[in-house]
């Protein structure tokens, strides 16, 4: 996270959409205005779990944390679930791996939200809502919407509940609404001048009590002052005992990443690595949870046996 005032945040930063939309009474109306923009339609009263966590069926499993999960149940029932992630990071391999991260995403919501015994028709509607800075399939459109069909009849009415929106704040093609073109603009440079209508300038000063709000403002530097510490934890190790040393320091770090449920795409962005790297680190973990960090490291990042020979 790089080190901004809290005033300089937009609603693309992890941190201030998860405060703003777990912030009791605002919350809700925020994530209402905002998926009622979205999908062009109006949204009925929300449950709100920011940051819902989802472990791996085992140990040696794949975890998610996602960052706005949201319930509405409809006049006729139907439950319907909305996960809200934002994306500033545009690195080549983090954006071509968007359609199976959005896959597992979807799977790991299905999973739980079926309950021993009941029908299938019982299971949610879920919308994945992914929005980004970036242009995640390089069509400059503002909106990608992803359902699932028929290859052989496209027109076959194919509806299994499950679609993915993929929306990027600077997209010109396909006429997107004039309403929806203001709500990313404003997601992307959260300042008052760009609250352009009604239902901006509400979102704008909820998103300002939020920011003003001593505790979260308290919350934010907390995380950046454990972040500092980190990142000067493993340089003050590897001046301390050498290269090999500041190696095994960075698998530590990986290792509780791992086991918080955090993905490799998300460790990958955060340590500023290429996720292969990540990949093949949580993969050697998986095989040796028990493996001291030295040894992982020899093995992932392939350094000398001796600090001499770096």
């Amino acid at each position: 996270m790089t080190k901004r005032n809290i005033e300089e945040l937009s609603l693309l930063d992890d941190f201030l959409l998860g405060s703003v939309l777990s912030y009791p009474v605002i919350g809700p109306k925020v994530c209402k205005k905002m998926i009622s923009i979205i999908l062009q339609r109006e949204i009925k009263e929300l449950h709100i779990v920011p940051q819902k966590s989802y472990f791996g069926a085992d140990t040696d499993k794949h975890g998610i944390r996602l960052d706005v999960y949201a319930e509405e149940t409809q006049e006729n029932d139907m439950e319907m679930v909305y996960d809200i992630e934002a994306d500033k990071r545009g690195k080549e391999e983090l954006r071509v791996s968007l359609p199976k991260r959005t896959r597992f995403y979807h799977a790991k919501i299905d999973a739980d939200s079926l309950a021993s015994g009941e029908d299938y028709s019982k299971l949610k509607n879920v919308t994945v809502i992914f929005i980004s800075p970036y242009d995640p399939f390089q069509r400059n459109r503002m909106v990608y919407t992803i359902k699932n069909g028929c290859v052989e009849e496209p027109d076959l009415d194919y509806n299994d509940g499950m679609k993915t929106l993929f929306l990027y704040t600077k997209g010109t093609e396909g006429n997107p609404p004039e309403e929806l073109q203001r709500l990313l603009h404003y997601l992307e440079d959260s300042r008052e001048e760009n609250a352009k209508d009604a239902d901006l300038m509400s979102i704008h000063r909820m998103v300002q009590t939020v920011k003003q709000d001593k505790e979260v403002s308290l919350e934010y530097m907390k995380i950046l002052e454990r972040e500092r510490m980190i990142r000067e934890e493993g340089r003050e190790e590897g001046r301390r005992d050498g290269y090999a040393s500041g190696k095994a320091e960075l698998i530590r770090i990986i290792r509780k990443k791992k086991e918080k449920g955090i993905s490799s795409t998300e460790t990958a962005g955060f340590l500023e690595m290429k996720e292969e790297e990540i990949r093949k680190i949580f993969s050697l973990l998986d095989e040796d949870p028990d493996a001291a960090d030295l040894e992982i490291a020899r093995k992932a990042l392939g350094f000398p046996e001796s600090d001499k020979e770096v």
